[in-house]
């Protein structure tokens, strides 16, 4: 009986480790944490990474994130601008990967303070790491993403 309550308690931990996780990723290629340096991706990567962003599909998904995420906020938070970090970086992630679909961001929110960190193709997708703003509960957007050209060779 030990060795389950400890199996299930442990299990419980790890789960609450993953869930508190505050960083939101546009592209699988994207860095793991703001802290991170990014790597410079194929023209092929940002070509095939593009085309999954920009499907319907995947824009269905984010419109449904993004009315989600404002219902939930509405319905338990009375519409208030204080937001759990993980719903703030997971609402700037959506909004940016629709704008800037062959980003490789990674978004974290603590406090209302939302850093983006990663890379874009090119340079006037950096103006629109700003579009961040326009998510409610967000005071400030640190922008740490550069710019990083396509490699032609994989």
């Amino acid at each position: 009986m030990k060795k389950l309550t400890l199996f299930f308690l442990s299990s419980i931990l790890l789960l609450g480790t993953f869930a508190c996780e505050n960083t939101a990723k546009t592209s699988t290629n994207a860095p793991d944490s703001t802290q991170q340096k990014p790597k410079a991706v194929t023209v092929n990567e940002v070509k095939e990474h593009q085309q999954d962003a920009q499907s319907q599909t995947r824009r269905n998904q984010l419109n449904a994130d993004i009315r989600a995420h404002e219902q939930r906020n509405n319905t338990f938070n009375n519409g208030d601008k204080n937001r759990t970090n993980a719903a703030l970086a997971t609402e700037v992630r959506d909004k940016l990967e629709a704008n800037i679909p062959e980003s490789q961001l990674v978004v974290e929110a603590r406090d209302g303070v939302v850093t983006v960190s990663g890379s874009v193709v090119h340079p006037q997708n950096l103006k629109k790491i700003d579009l961040a703003m326009q998510i409610k509960g967000v005071t400030k957007v640190v922008n740490k993403v550069t710019v990083l050209p396509a490699k032609t060779k994989s």
